[in-house]
């Protein structure tokens, strides 16, 4: 998979803009406030249908203009694809694939990416939020149909804590909840087994970028964490997660919220038998979330066929230089990847990629 071009009109800070990409490393250098995320953060809009620095379309609308619209051209498995997003301040979003418009829920797994930013290193030590979204954005790239489950996942837990909240106040009765929570356990079973299946290839993958990162010193180990939940596999599950809605019902209705479910899940990461999150040092987190990174391009190849586009934000200042190599050597050749850097020295003296300089919105190559 390959991003050929792309055009930015009312883009940030870029009035107009057409920018050629090469099919290797393409490397963004400038000062922060320059414009270079931007550009990462347009092809990340196209794959996701949103921002990763914002949830509000409108503010990556140029400032006192009324709309934008970012065009992507890129290839996939060698067939030629397009993706236009219309953004406006007074009307909805408008997608365009290949000239056919699209609602936001089809775009996933149109256009695969990854991307390592400076909150990634939060990723192992940060809050379980983080690992499952890490998680669904995974899978969803690699498998659409999960991404829509898992739509229907959350509206499913939307409507049951809506009821919830309508019971405690008196305005509903506890057994209206029957039928949701037959609903919700067959979903979230799916959800679940799912996952389970992703990190266990994951995990094979994630150990053996660990081990070549750590000299084999350091075996990485990942688990999904079933929150309460004991039982494998689907009939199972379903009948558990029934049985745990039951008995947690008067403390949902109490609370207004669902306690039980994969909204509540985790995972747990540890190097040599030790807990990574709780007991590791800053360095053996960072490894961790390299090797989980370079493993997240593996595991959408290997679903799909072809490696996801790799989106560096700033990452290189936070390396040290042993990381630094072991990630660069990996994409050299294999991943077309787009970088932002402040500065020019963290890449090597061999032959490295296409540089361009940003400066205030322009880019000159």
């Amino acid at each position: 998979m390959k991003v050929n071009k792309i055009i930015l009109r009312n883009i940030r800070n870029y009035v107009n803009l057409s920018l050629d990409f090469t099919q290797g490393i393409n490397i963004f250098i400038g000062q922060n406030a320059q414009g270079k995320t931007n550009i990462l953060e347009s092809i990340y809009y196209g794959a996701m249908g949103r921002s990763h620095r914002t949830n509000v379309d409108g503010e990556l609308i140029r400032w006192q203009q009324e709309d934008g619209s970012i065009t992507i051209l890129f290839s996939r498995m060698n067939i030629e694809n397009s993706l236009i997003m219309k953004l406006s301040n007074n009307q909805k979003k408008e997608i365009i694939s290949n000239h056919y418009a699209i609602k936001s829920r089809e775009l996933i797994g149109l256009l695969n990416v990854v991307l390592f930013s400076p909150e990634d290193l939060m990723l192992i030590k940060g809050m379980p939020a983080m690992r499952r979204r890490f998680l669904d954005v995974e899978i969803s790239q690699a498998n659409p149909s999960y991404y829509q489950q898992l739509l229907k996942y959350n509206r499913i837990v939307s409507q049951r804590n809506n009821l919830l909240k309508k019971i405690r106040e008196n305005k509903d009765k506890p057994d209206m909840l029957d039928a949701w929570d037959e609903q919700m356990a067959i979903a979230a079973s799916k959800i679940v087994m799912k996952r389970q299946e992703a990190v266990k290839k994951l995990a094979m993958l994630a150990n053996l970028m660990h081990r070549k990162i750590t000299a084999s010193k350091e075996n990485l180990t990942l688990v999904y964490h079933k929150h309460e939940i004991i039982e494998t596999g689907i009939e199972n599950l379903i009948k558990e997660y029934k049985a745990k809605f039951l008995q947690h019902r008067q403390n949902d209705i109490w609370r207004g919220s669902t306690s039980i479910g994969p909204h509540k899940d985790d995972l747990i990461l540890t190097v040599n038998g030790i807990n990574l999150r709780t007991f590791g040092s800053q360095g053996q987190q960072r490894t961790g979330v390299l090797s989980l990174k370079l493993a997240e391009l593996e595991f959408i190849k290997s679903e799909t066929g072809e490696y996801p586009i790799l989106l560096l934000d700033d990452v290189m200042s936070e390396l040290d230089a042993t990381r630094r190599e072991h990630l660069l050597v990996f994409i050299k050749d294999r991943v077309q990847t787009i970088i932002t850097a402040t500065e020019e020295k963290y890449f090597p003296d061999w032959e490295f990629g296409k540089y361009f300089h940003v400066e205030n919105g322009t880019i000159v190559e």
